[in-house]
């Protein structure tokens, strides 16, 4: 394994950690906040969902060079 091709398992295991644990507790998030605002509640999941896809954008970006 080449140091790219370890520095790359990293990121994706670090990117697949962090979301796996927020998405793990976004239940309990949802319902905390859903307390104060049921609009804020749908907010939470919709910056969840848009921020995997901008990450997982910005590193293909990157690594691509563009």
């Amino acid at each position: 394994m080449t140091t790219n091709d370890r520095n790359a398992a990293i990121a994706a295991a670090v990117i697949l950690v962090g979301f796996g644990l927020f998405a793990f507790y976004l239940p309990a998030i949802m319902l905390a906040v859903g307390g104060v605002s049921q609009v804020a509640a749908g907010a939470v999941v919709v910056v969840f969902l848009a921020s995997l896809f901008v990450i997982l954008w910005l590193r293909s970006r990157s690594q691509h060079g563009d």
